[in-house]
């Protein structure tokens, strides 16, 4: 009988998959799920959770808008990866799809115009806040897919 190799104590791995209704209370839901998954990975820091924290939230936020938006009723889908060195999140809704590059332009967030505007900075927090984002959008619905990195990761980067 051959032995099997126990596996690497750094090394986990796993997924999650949440569908929520659209409504607004059940973003700090996804927040807590995937905070709390991202804390499994032994080499990813606190303001690393803290940035994933951001960035789902945003991402979650803009989903049940499209939804509420769109008069949807269909769940919105939050898949959480957790793989060699980082987390990986994808948020995928019903809307009716938008294109990232064509969102307005904003002042800058310490102007006092800023103020004018409600929203607006959603997708900028995103792509600040994760490692790599990648916004998948057409008339079917919009996919989000936020990654970050471990500490360890980022040395070795």
């Amino acid at each position: 009988m051959s032995e099997v190799e126990p596996a690497d104590a750094d090394e986990t791995t796993g997924e999650i998959v949440l569908e929520i209704p659209a409504r607004t209370e059940f973003v700090s839901f996804v927040r807590v799920v995937v905070a709390t998954a991202a804390e499994l990975e032994p080499h990813m820091d606190t303001e690393r959770i803290d940035d994933l924290r951001v960035a789902v939230s945003e991402a979650t936020t803009n989903a049940i808008e499209a939804h509420v938006n769109n008069d949807s009723t269909d769940r919105i889908r939050v898949q959480c990866n957790l793989a060699e060195d980082q987390v990986a999140v994808v948020i995928h809704d019903g809307g009716v799809g938008f294109d990232p590059d064509d969102l307005p332009e904003l002042p800058p967030p310490e102007s006092p115009e800023r103020l004018l505007h409600e929203s607006g900075l959603g997708v900028p927090l995103m792509r600040m806040s994760a490692d790599e984002s990648e916004i998948i959008s057409n008339e079917s619905g919009t996919e989000v897919r936020l990654v970050v990195y471990s500490s360890r990761r980022r040395r070795r980067s």
